[in-house]
């Protein structure tokens, strides 16, 4: 007897889309809620899931700032309609890290061009 069984991370996207000018690149885009989990499965049928967590991703350069519960409850069933910039706070920005809007390389120097892709920042 053999058992089929795995243990990987997914992703799912929630329902809510706000037009914004991206705090990270400057460049026009949305933001988007993400819930990304752990899931066992077992033949190929999910089973359990843990280590939720809630994103807000943008769409120009892929920056991510992790939300409370709570908070991702309120944008799925409109309780909130817009989040404000004081709502987020990006990986990168606190720590004076720039991101290229093209490829998503993060330098703390202060470059006038991405070094990986020779796009300005």
């Amino acid at each position: 007897m053999f058992f089929l069984f795995g243990v990987d991370p997914r992703e799912k996207r929630l329902p809510f889309d706000q037009a914004v000018v991206c705090p990270c690149c400057g460049r026009f885009g949305r933001y988007a809620l993400v819930m990304t989990y752990m899931c066992f499965s077992l033949f190929f049928i999910p089973m359990f899931r843990w280590n939720k967590r809630y994103l807000i991703r943008t769409s120009c350069c892929g920056s991510t700032a992790e939300i409370s519960r709570e908070l991702a409850e309120k944008l799925q069933n409109g309780g909130i309609r817009e989040l404000r910039p004081e709502d987020l706070h990006f990986s990168g920005r606190s720590r004076g890290v720039r991101r290229c809007g093209n490829c998503g390389y993060e330098t703390a120097e202060d470059f006038r061009f991405c070094p990986k892709c020779g796009r300005p920042l």
